[in-house]
This record gives structure tokens, sequence and C-alpha cells, in this order.
């Protein structure tokens, strides 16, 4: 348990028989799923790991309308919180840090920056990146809004008493732009679900999903988010160098949400008359994202900025080849499992991606590094040290309480 005279009797019964109340640890899960790639799963293993690692504190899950009614509290010391406070909205800084209070929680923890300025409890703050004030773009036209997000960012990170980094990338920019103590900070990586791994019957996989999204050759893999940070439009153009020296032999899928604010995606496309070549599937569901890892001839990773950038350890997870952009969070992730390549430079990541299309030896080579630089990365993990942090922060307030009486 948390306390020092609590830490050898974890259960509810042994609390209530020493007249102990367990803490109540309320987590922001507005962001909660899927579709919320790298932060809802970042949520969603958090709470799955700590219902494994912690019976006897309790835990209030605060939830957007959409997520809660499909929300199952993971144990008996979970329930949930409908709230209408959606993320980067006025109503986050004026009526969540009354949803909050209405719990009288003992530490809040904040996933991603955007925590309320006014909330005056302790809290932990995750930042998996620092991705807007490097590239704002499209949406962050306003200096208004860009100075709110400056604002909210350094306020989180200000009053937080403890802040999660997801990469030593990231804890570097924080300190560096925000000019906060690096003891504060601590570097907890995250991890690779258990979902995604080499799958049987990959033939048929294949004949399934090239049947669905109409791939009608071997094919270049890229999922995520259609930001200008992720430099989707700069694996276009390298694609059509490759496309050029290899002959057409392979097909580009762009997988991700499509997005209006970032039209730049489809037009070049269009521009260097690429439509037949590239397939653009949408959103993919998690069950299909590692099909679709297991049976692409390679996986690219072109940004130009990344916090972390977890879909390379799934992609290694799932027996994919990996290359990458030299940026960042990326060779601290990926290690000597990836190839890289400057994202600036497109004649260089078509070379890349060419070389390891064309190298048997060296894909294959790529393919075992890559499962076992996966491995090293757990959700579990992440969830204990996570923990770890809740108990360092509730024993030393428990133990300043007790000081002051």
């Amino acid at each position: 348990m948390i306390r020092k005279d609590m830490r050898k009797n974890t259960d509810k019964e042994s609390l209530a028989a020493r007249n102990i109340r367990p803490y109540k640890i309320g987590i922001d899960a507005r962001m909660y799923g899927a579709e919320q790639t790298g932060i809802g799963n970042y949520i969603r293993n958090l709470i799955i790991n700590l219902a494994q690692i912690d019976k006897s504190n309790q835990y209030v899950i605060f939830l957007s309308r959409k997520e809660f009614d499909k929300f199952q509290a993971p144990g008996e010391n979970f329930k949930k919180i409908k709230t209408i406070s959606h993320w980067y909205s006025w109503r986050e800084q004026a009526a969540l840090p009354f949803n909050l209070l209405g719990e009288r929680l003992d530490l809040a923890h904040f996933p991603h920056f955007n925590s309320p300025i006014l909330y005056p409890g302790k809290s932990v703050v995750t930042i998996h990146d620092i991705t807007p004030f490097f590239f704002p773009g499209n949406k962050m036209n306003s200096l208004i809004r860009r100075a709110a997000f400056r604002l909210v960012f350094a306020a989180s990170i200000k009053k937080a008493s403890a802040v999660i980094a997801v990469s030593a990338s990231t804890k570097s920019d924080i300190i560096r732009h925000f000019g906060a103590k690096e003891n504060k900070i601590t570097v907890t990586y995250e991890g690779v679900s258990d979902d995604f791994k080499i799958l049987p019957n990959r033939d048929k996989i294949r004949e399934k999903i090239t049947a669905k999204y109409a791939i009608g050759k071997p094919f270049i893999f890229y999922t995520g988010v259609w930001r200008n940070h992720k430099n989707i439009t700069g694996l276009i153009r390298a694609f059509a160098i490759l496309k050029k020296e290899l002959g057409g032999a392979y097909q580009l899928v762009l997988g991700g949400k499509e997005d209006p604010f970032y039209p730049e995606v489809k037009k070049t496309i269009r521009d260097l008359r690429l439509e037949e070549d590239i397939i653009c599937p949408g959103f993919i569901p998690a069950g299909e994202l590692c099909q679709f890892y297991n049976i692409c001839s390679l996986f690219v990773i072109p940004s130009f900025y990344e916090g972390f950038g977890l879909v390379g350890l799934e992609a290694f997870a799932c027996g994919a080849p990996v290359i990458s952009s030299r940026i960042t969070s990326l060779p601290e992730v990926l290690g000597e499992s990836a190839l890289y390549f400057d994202p600036k430079n497109h004649q260089e990541m078509a070379g890349v991606m060419k070389k390891v299309l064309t190298d048997d030896n060296l894909r294959e080579k790529m393919i075992k590094s890559g499962q076992a630089r996966a491995e090293k990365f757990s959700w579990r993990r992440m969830a204990e040290e996570t923990y770890k942090i809740y108990s360092q922060i509730l024993e030393k307030n428990y133990c300043n309480k007790k000081a002051k009486k």
C-alpha cells in the first residue's frame, strides 16, 4: 500500500480493521479510447493495469459522454463519472474543477497537459510531447488560442506535484522550454499491448484485408493522425521517388482518419497522380491494425517530431521492419532495430525504403531485432512506475498532515 504503516496490509479488510481510509485517486479519462490514438491508448492501458496492481485505493474515472456507457469498471475499487467538459474547451477550465472537487480526491492524474488551471488539489500530469509549440498546425492559427495553450501547459507543469514524461527527449523539451525542475520529472516509457503480436494464417489475413481495402500489391504502411508534424506529404513524395525506381511494385497505405484541417495530404496525392498507388482506409480499429502490421512489407514513421513513437514498437511486435526519422524520441525508443533517415530529405527516405525492400537478409535481421526491442516496453511496468509516483506524493502529503497535528 502507499503509507509506510499500511504496506504489509493491502486488502480492504485490513484497512477497515485499522480504521484507515483508502486514498481516492481520480484519472481524467475524457480522451479514453482508441480513436484518440496515443493518449487514448495510454489512458486505457493505465487503468487496466492499475486495476491489477492496486485493489485497495479507490479510483474515480472521469469520462466523456461518448465513452461513459461503453466503459466497464475493471475492479470494485473503480467507479466512473460522466463529464460534459470536452478537452480544450472553456468547460474544461470552468466546469471540470467542480467535477473533481465534488469527489474529494486525494490526487488527480491528468494524462495530458490540459489540466484545469483553477483546480487546487494535488495532481500528476503526463506530458507526451510539446508538439503544439513546434508545429501549431492549421487548427491553432489564432494567436489567442496559441497563448491559451501555452498558459495551460505551463500552469499544468508548475502546479503538478510530479510530471511524467514518456521519453527522455520529452523530458528535455519540458525543461528547456518551460523551465521545469529536472527532479520533478520522471521518465516512464509507454508499453506494447499483448494484442500486438505475430499472427498465424498471415496468407488468409492478407487475402481478407487486401480484398476489403482494394489493395492490389505488397504495401508500405503508415498509421497515425493526419497532422503537419507527421510529415505525411514528405512520405508521399518519397514514395513517388521509390515508385520510379522500383517500377510501381508497391502501394502505400496511409492509415488514420482524414482531417479536413489538413487537406495537403490528398492534394499531394492528386498533384503527383498517385491515386491508384496510395490507399487511404481511414481510422483502423485495433484488431485490424495488428493485421495491417502483420502483412505490410515495411512500416514507416516519417515524422518531424514525436514524443514517443508507439506505433513503431507495435509494428516491431507484429513482425514488421521499421524505418524512421532520426529525430527527437524515435532513436531513443526504437534503438538499433530501425533504420533512420532525415525526414526533410525525400531522396534519402526513398533510399532507405528501397534498401529494406530489396534486401531480404536485412529485412529478416530487422524483424528479429524489432521483436526483441518491443519486448522491453511494458504497459504493466508503466502502470507500476506511475503507481509508485502516486505513492510518493500521497505518502509525503500524509506525513506532512500528520506532522501538523
